[in-house]
């Protein structure tokens, strides 16, 4: 039940929550101004209205109170909002930046967070040695002991508890965080400063890292503008860091060419699965997500509408693609609808001979025993693959900017490669192929020139 008090021109709406454990009875209270020029009759039934809205909000645990900090009202945008509108992926994605982000300004109010206080915190987000994630890379005892107890990579894998791809960028040599290096031990039994040493890291982050923490508080405080819990966002009246811009990475046409070439001596499984990625510009969870439904031999067309993620506590999962522009139908050539042919006769046999082990999970693209590929696992290959043939350091997603250079350079209009990619509108597709558009500007050019040229009399 809500009561409501004047003050002056104002009026105090006062709801009753019941009591707490001391018996001491709970209320929540705002405050609402009439508009100037509102009469009598219409301040009563805009203060009636008020008071239903501000009823509603309390008994849904949607109201916060005016003074409430940016740590607990974040925590409230996590629960009330987060989970519900962010994929799974984003969301832990954001969770993770609070262990920055609340330090610096959780413990502010806020109807007292400024502008001021954002630029301090993305200034020190900017300083080296801001890092916080410090790696250890094995010591060369660990490739000793796994050599000498004859451990597969996949038997580690599965007893750590992590990917394939994980354990063999530790084999490798590679950095990994604590956790993953003390999973490693607990599985071997192994001291973990025996095997593993820290690796300093002073660098600091770079700006299109601060420019991700800017974005994440942009959220939550442009929740509380919509909420009325504040009446503007701090974030709008700051000036963002600023992501460095880097050209991203393909192949050109020799070395796509020498990439295919290199994949068919390897198994048909990653054959089909990188050829699949090079012709058609999917995602790397695109391409672990795909099922066979999703594919029309007939047609010769593929249904890109789902991804397929990975979560510590949620393991391999799908998800929705990206955004709604990225479900999409494209064509895929013949040289790679041939090799989805026979890969499913393939994994035909596998399933039999898996027998009742074989797991039907539908995929287009799995483990021996039927599960989805990890997405993990197709990195980990590709990174072995492409230093195994000395071909250019790319990574999966590098295969997917490949296609789409290629296809514009080649003369293939913007709009239909932005299509393929799925992209929210063209003008991303420009942005990040700048490269190839002015290739493919330049081929137009000769063209032109080549057609209209007329030779000079002699």
């Amino acid at each position: 039940m809500s009561t409501v008090t004047k003050r002056g021109e104002t009026y105090r709406i006062t709801v009753s929550c019941g009591y707490d454990m001391d018996g001491k009875q709970v209320r929540k209270s705002t405050t609402w101004k009439p508009e100037p020029g509102m009469t009598k009759k219409q301040i009563e039934k805009e203060l009636e209205r008020q008071k239903v809205l501000f009823e509603e909000k309390v008994n849904n645990g949607l109201f916060v109170g005016e003074n409430i900090k940016f740590a607990s009202f974040a925590e409230l945008w996590f629960k009330n909002y987060g989970k519900e509108h962010l994929k799974a992926t984003t969301y832990k994605n954001y969770r993770d930046c609070m262990k920055r982000i609340l330090p610096a300004i959780g413990h502010i109010p806020l109807n007292k967070l400024q502008p001021h206080h954002l630029i301090a915190f993305y200034e020190n987000l900017e300083e080296n040695g801001i890092r916080s994630d410090t790696k250890y890379q094995p010591k060369e005892e660990l490739h000793a002991l796994l050599k000498e107890r004859q451990i597969r990579q996949y038997q580690l894998a599965e007893s750590a508890g992590l990917s394939v791809g994980t354990v063999r960028s530790v084999v490798h040599g590679n950095h990994v965080a604590k956790p993953t290096a003390e999973k490693i031990c607990a599985a071997l039994s192994i001291p973990f400063a025996e095997y593993f040493q820290a690796v300093t890291d002073k660098e600091k982050l770079s700006g299109t890292t601060a420019l991700y923490y800017h974005r994440v508080i942009s959220s939550i405080l442009q929740t509380a503008v919509y909420w009325q819990v504040i009446p503007s966002n701090p974030c709008s009246r700051v000036k963002p860091p600023k992501a460095e811009h880097k050209e991203a990475r393909f192949l050109d046409d020799a070395q796509a060419r020498e990439l295919l070439r290199c994949l068919d001596s390897e198994p048909l499984l990653y054959k089909t699965l990188f050829n699949v990625i090079l012709f058609s510009g999917m995602r790397r969870g695109e391409i672990c997500g795909l099922t066979w439904s999703d594919v029309d031999f007939e047609h010769g067309i593929v249904d890109i509408n789902k991804s397929s993620l990975y979560l510590v506590d949620r393991g391999i999962f799908d998800d929705d693609t990206k955004n709604a522009s990225s479900r999409r139908v494209i064509r895929l050539p013949d040289q790679a609808l041939q090799l989805l042919k026979e890969w499913k006769t393939e994994q035909d046999k596998q399933r039999l001979k898996a027998g009742d082990r074989w797991q039907n999970s539908g995929k287009v693209f799995t483990s021996w025993d039927g599960k989805p590929i990890h997405p993990d696992t197709v990195s980990g290959w590709f990174h072995d693959f492409i230093r195994r043939h000395d071909l250019p350091e790319i990574t999966v997603h590098s295969l997917r900017h490949t296609n789409a250079t290629l296809l514009i350079a080649s003369g293939t209009d913007i709009k239909t490669v932005s299509k393929r990619l799925g992209h929210a509108n063209v003008t991303t597709t420009g942005n990040i192929y700048t490269h190839a558009i002015k290739t493919a500007d330049e081929i137009a050019a000769d063209t032109l020139n080549d057609i209209l040229n007329i030779p000079k009399k002699a």
